[in-house]
């Protein structure tokens, strides 16, 4: 079955001085249009690999990857990437950190016009009153949603978050992912996040796929969320299903472990 996104027999392999070494293969995923994949493992087996492939800023050895019916070559406005970092320039402002990427993709458009994409998705963002800051007078979480916001105002087919809310205290990690469950939801964009948090993917996906450990790893396991949209999260940590579904990845984690201390798990 053909998806909005497809990955197909994708693989990543490095040269060492050892020989070859063969990180992610056979990695197959359909991805439906607006919906949100969590991809989960443990450290070291290639989920960010994947999504940097995805990204078009590291090259695939084997297979190939299609984003709305066009092969993915290299990186591109199309799709968005949201780092663990906020990755912003330190001598813009937050406001010129979002537009930089704006002016950019749409060089066509007329001064206002941008004026009013940025200001609207900073807005969306929780940024209004914060949106002159240098980054160094923002706190992580606001750098942070710097860095959702200059994705989302691109308006890429889709959005690729690598451990986006990792370095942020449990607070702030809660608010910001009802910031992002709820404008994805709003806006309807395809999205993939590596996370290595269990609750994360379950409050915010639709999917669920896990990945064997590395090297030469794949999907091992992918998982349905039920949880209606829009998410409430009591609702969500109430459902009958919750824990069971926590309990299903939590020992497919824990297989894997034991698997890395197996002299064969190679």
């Amino acid at each position: 079955m053909r998806g909005y996104v497809e990955l197909f027999n994708l693989g990543k392999t490095y040269d060492t001085p050892k020989g070859p070494s063969v990180i992610v293969e056979n990695f197959n995923l359909n991805m439906e249009k607006g919906e949100f994949i969590a991809l989960l493992g443990h450290s070291g087996c290639g989920k960010s690999t994947v999504l940097t492939m995805l990204a078009g800023l590291n090259s695939i050895s084997d297979g190939g990857i299609v984003v709305a019916g066009r092969e993915i070559l290299g990186p591109g406005p199309d799709r968005g990437v949201v780092f663990q970092s906020p990755c912003l320039l330190p001598w813009m402002s937050a406001f010129q950190n979002v537009m930089l990427g704006v002016e950019r993709v749409y060089p066509s458009a007329s001064k206002a016009e941008k004026h009013a994409t940025v200001e609207y998705y900073m807005d969306l963002m929780g940024l209004g009153e914060s949106m002159h800051k240098m980054p160094s007078e923002l706190s992580l979480g606001m750098q942070q949603r710097v860095g959702l916001a200059r994705a989302f105002a691109l308006s890429p087919k889709m959005l690729l978050l690598d451990e986006p809310f990792g370095m942020l205290d449990s607070l702030t990690r809660m608010e910001l992912q009802e910031v992002l469950g709820g404008i994805l939801e709003a806006d309807g964009k395809t999205a993939l996040m590596v996370t290595h948090d269990v609750d994360e993917a379950l409050y915010l996906s639709d999917r669920i796929v896990m990945m064997t450990n590395g090297p030469r790893a794949k999907v091992g396991m992918e998982i349905h969320v039920p949880f209606e949209r829009p998410r409430d999260r009591q609702a969500v940590l109430s459902h009958p299903e919750y824990y069971h579904l926590r309990e299903q990845m939590i020992e497919f984690l824990e297989e894997q472990e034991k698997l890395k201390h197996q002299p064969h798990a190679a």
